[in-house]
């Protein structure tokens, strides 16, 4: 697998580039920083002239416009893993998947896509009895509060509630009781936490708590160069973690 990597001087690019071997690499990148790499890096990826199976995305979410113009120019998946999108680029995603191959998640993480299924599972279970909260920490230089991680949680699980949710950031503003079809979401920000997430199940007797906690960022590198590798070959379309675990789970099937 080939490899077009955007934001490869960075932190989250060398940890994917450490993660590839075998049969993966990367024969070029883009970045607007200085950095060593054993592959070429341009600053615009419209300079590109390698010949790449897929694009791999840590840079910035503003640049979604020219990696998805370039991804459908040159007939190549496109994996997104920056978060932060606007509504602006969000929207330009979901017209974008309809004229190339677009993958995009708010974690590249297995485990945490595992618990985004726990917690909706636990949420079609529970029904409006029990109190939702989510808590997310992450290092003190990371710009956007809650997480897309958070966000992404919040949005499995309210797809499986029997009420309209309300999503709750700060409660410091009101002096009232906890509304019921609250959906409470807490950022903390400090050290050089890698990324913490916990969901809290609160029910009139007992708590049930589902919690992923990151130890390394290699983590992250390794779900995407794996999310990668399902990309290659696919044509238009969004695609989503979701259909790596289902990939997987039908692997694990066929040896068992």
């Amino acid at each position: 697998m080939n490899i077009l990597l955007c934001g490869c001087n960075g932190r989250m690019g060398k940890a994917v580039e450490a993660a590839c071997g075998g049969e993966d690499k990367i024969v070029a990148g883009i970045d607007v920083t200085e950095g060593n790499s054993s592959f070429p890096v341009y600053k615009s990826i419209f300079e590109v002239r390698e010949k790449a199976d897929v694009i791999v995305d840590f840079s910035h979410h503003t640049l979604v416009y020219d990696i998805l113009s370039y991804s459908k120019e040159k007939e190549i998946p496109a994996v997104i893993c920056t978060t932060g999108h606007t509504d602006e680029e969000k929207e330009y995603m979901s017209r974008m998947d309809k004229e190339t191959a677009v993958f995009t998640s708010g974690n590249m993480s297995l485990g945490i896509n595992l618990l985004c299924s726990l917690a909706k599972q636990a949420a079609e279970i529970l029904g409006d009895d029990y109190d939702v909260e989510i808590i997310e920490a992450h290092h003190h230089n990371k710009l956007d509060a809650p997480s897309g991680t958070a966000l992404m949680i919040a949005e499995e699980i309210e797809s499986a509630l029997p009420y309209e949710a309300d999503r709750v950031f700060d409660r410091t503003p009101y002096r009232k009781k906890r509304e019921k079809n609250e959906i409470g979401i807490h950022s903390i920000r400090g050290g050089s936490i890698v990324g913490e997430h916990e969901v809290m199940f609160c029910g009139g007797g007992e708590v049930i708590t589902v919690k992923h906690s990151a130890l390394s960022r290699d983590l992250f590198a390794q779900g995407a160069v794996k999310a990668a590798r399902y990309m290659v070959g696919k044509k238009v379309g969004r695609y989503s973690m979701k259909d790596v675990l289902k990939n997987a789970g039908k692997k694990a099937e066929s040896v068992l």
